[in-house]
C-alpha cells in the first residue's frame, strides 16, 4: 500500500494542479501534497514495515506479461525517501518565486516526483520504463517553458540525449523480456534471462548508454552543465539532487543483475570513463565563473565516483554507493538552494561580481561552508562515511584489474574538489564586499529553516550513518549474489 501511494498522491495531485488557477493556491497546493508523500514515506520507514506495507502487484497488461508490481526495498526506501524529502525541501526554498502559469508549473513538478517514485518503486520491467518517461517529460516541459534564454536549443538538445537512451534501453528491455523463461516484464523473470554471454555485451551498452546519460558518464555528459544554467532553479535542484540517481538506480537494479558477464568483462572501461569524467570535470569546474555551472560538473565529478564503485563489485563500495546516493542528492541541492538565494537578490551568478557576503549575511555563510565542506566529505558530515566507504570498496576490489589506479585517480579528483569548492567560498563569501554585494540582506527565515534542516541531516547522517547503511545492507548483499562473477579458469 506504501508504494502506491508514494506514486498516487503526486500523481493525482499534480493532474489536478493544471485546473489551480491561482499561483497562491496552486503552490499551497503543491507544498501540501508533497508533505503528505513526505508523511508517507517515513510512514513505511517506521510504524508501517510489513511485508504486506510495501510491496504491491495488481494486473497491467498480463497479455504482455507485465503487472503493476511495486515494492520498497532497502535502496527503494533510502531513494523514495531522498524524493519525498527533497520536494518540500525544494517549495518551501523557493517560495518567493513566481512563474507564469504558475499551476502548470506546480503540476509538472508533481508529475515529475510521480515518476521519479515510480522509477524507484518499480519490480516491473515495463512499469520502470513508463515511469522513466514520465519523470522525463515533465522535466523537459520545466526547462522548456521557464528557462533561460537559451532554453530552447538547450531542452533540444537534453531530449535528444534522453530520446535516444531512452530507445536504446526500451529495445533491451524487449530483447530480454523474450529471452525471460515465462516471457515476462517481472524483476525476478529478468534476473532469470537465459542470455548468451556474446549477446550480454552488446546488450550491455544499450542499457549502460542510457543510465550513463541520466547520471552523466563522460562522454554522454556534455547536455548536463548547459541544461541546468538554463533550467529554472527549482526544476534544477530536481535534475541534480534526485533525478541523476536514476541513472545509478539502474544500473544496480536493471542491469548489473540482469547482464553480469556483461558488467564484470566491461567494468574496467566502464571504470576508465567514470575516472576521465572524474578529472575532466573537476579541472573544468575549477575554471568556472558561474555558480550553476561550476556545481553541475562537481556533480559530474561525485556521480562518476559513485558509478565507479558499482563495478568493481565490492560490498564495501556498493554499501558506499547506496548512502551517498541520498547523501549527495542532500548536499547538491543545499549547494543549488545557495545559488538560487545569491541569484534572486543579485541577479548575477558570476564569482568575479561577488564578494563579502558574509560580512552582509552571516546566516547563509555559515550554513553554506557546511554544505559545502560535506560536499568536499569533511569527517563528521555524511559525505564522509560515503566516500570512505566508495575508496575502501574501489581500492579493495579484487574484481578491477586496475582497482589501484582507479583509487588514486578518484582521489586526485576529491583533492581537487576541495579546491574549487574552498575557492568558491572564498571569493563569494569572504574579502571585501562591492557596489552590488554592499546591499546584500541576509536570508528570510523559510530560506533558513530549509537550509538548517539539510545542515542538521549532513551533521546527524555524518555522527550516526548506522541506519542507512543497516536499511540498504540486504538490497548490497542481493544485488552482489548476482553480480559477482569470477573469472573462468
Amino acid at each position: 500500500m506504501i508504494p502506491v501511494l508514494l506514486i498516487v498522491i503526486p500523481l493525482l495531485s499534480g493532474l489536478a494542479a493544471f485546473f489551480i488557477k491561482q499561483e497562491k493556491s496552486a503552490k499551497s497546493w503543491a507544498l501540501f501534497s508533497v508533505m503528505v508523500t513526505l508523511v508517507v514515506s517515513i510512514l513505511g520507514l517506521t510504524v508501517m514495515k510489513s511485508n504486506s506495507d510495501l510491496h504491491a502487484n495488481a494486473e497491467w497488461l498480463p497479455m504482455l506479461g507485465s503487472s503493476f508490481a511495486v515494492g520498497l526495498d532497502g535502496m527503494g526506501q533510502l531513494l523514495g525517501l531522498l524524493t519525498a524529502v527533497a520536494f518540500p525541501m525544494i517549495f518551501i526554498a523557493t517560495w518567493n518565486n513566481s512563474y507564469r502559469n504558475a499551476h502548470n508549473f506546480y503540476a509538472l513538478m508533481l508529475l515529475s516526483q510521480a515518476g521519479l517514485m515510480g522509477v524507484f518503486l518499480a519490480y516491473d520491467a515495463l512499469l520502470f520504463y513508463f515511469f522513466w518517461e514520465l519523470a522525463l517529460i515533465p522535466a523537459y516541459f520545466l526547462c522548456s517553458q521557464w528557462g533561460g534564454e537559451r532554453r530552447i536549443p538547450v531542452t533540444f538538445k537534453f531530449f535528444i540525449y534522453t530520446f535516444i537512451g531512452s530507445l536504446l534501453m526500451l529495445i533491451g528491455i524487449i530483447y530480454v523480456y523474450f529471452h525471460t523463461p515465462g516471457q515476462s516484464f517481472a524483476m525476478e523473470e529478468f534476473y532469470k534471462a537465459q542470455i548468451a554471454p556474446r549477446d550480454q555485451d552488446w546488450l550491455f551498452w544499450l542499457f549502460f548508454i542510457a543510465f550513463a546519460i541520466k547520471m552523466p558518464i563522460f562522454p554522454f555528459h556534455t547536455w548536463q552543465p548547459d541544461t541546468y544554467e538554463q533550467s529554472p532553479t527549482a526544476t534544477t535542484m530536481v535534475l541534480s539532487g534526485v533525478m541523476v540517481k536514476m541513472g545509478l538506480f539502474g544500473v544496480i537494479r536493471w542491469l548489473a543483475p540482469v547482464l553480469p558477464m556483461a558488467t564484470w568483462a566491461q567494468g574496467d572501461t566502464v571504470g576508465l570513463l567514470c575516472v576521465i569524467g572524474m578529472i575532466y570535470a573537476s579541472l573544468i569546474a575549477m575554471q568556472q565563473d558561474d555558480l550553476k555551472r561550476l556545481v553541475a560538473y562537481s556533480s559530474i565529478a561525485h556521480m562518476g565516483l559513485m558509478c565507479l564503485a558499482i563495478f568493481v563489485s565490492s560490498d564495501k563500495s556498493m554499501q558506499g554507493v547506496m548512502i551517498q546516493m541520498f547523501n549527495h542528492g542532500i548536499n547538491i541541492i543545499g549547494l543549488w538552494i545557495v545559488v538560487e538565494l545569491i541569484e534572486r537578490q543579485l541577479h548575477t551568478r558570476k564569482i568575479s561580481e561577488l564578494g563579502g557576503l558574509a560580512q552582509k549575511a552571516p546566516g547563509l555563510a555559515i550554513l553554506l561552508v557546511i554544505v559545502a565542506l560535506a560536499n568536499v566529505a569533511l569527517p563528521l558530515t555524511n559525505a564522509f562515511i560515503g566516500e570512505f566507504l566508495l575508496f575502501t570498496g574501489i581500492f579493495t576490489s579484487t574484481v578491477s584489474k586496475h582497482s589501484y589506479v582507479f583509487a588514486a585517480v578518484a582521489g586526485v579528483s576529491i583533492i581537487l574538489s576541495a579546491v574549487y569548492t574552498l575557492n568558491m567560498i572564498q571569493r563569494v563569501f569572504y574579502g571585501n564586499t562591492n557596489n552590488l554585494t554592499a546591499g546584500v540582506r541576509d536570508i528570510r527565515f523559510n530560506e533558513k529553516l530549509v537550509l538548517g534542516i539539510l545542515v542538521i541531516a549532513i551533521l546527524v547522517v555524518g555522527v550516526y550513518p548506522r541506519p542507512l547503511l543497516e536499511l540498504t545492507q540486504g538490497t548490497v548483499d542481493a544485488i552482489l549474489s548476482k553480480m559477482l562473477i569470477k573469472h573462468p579458469l
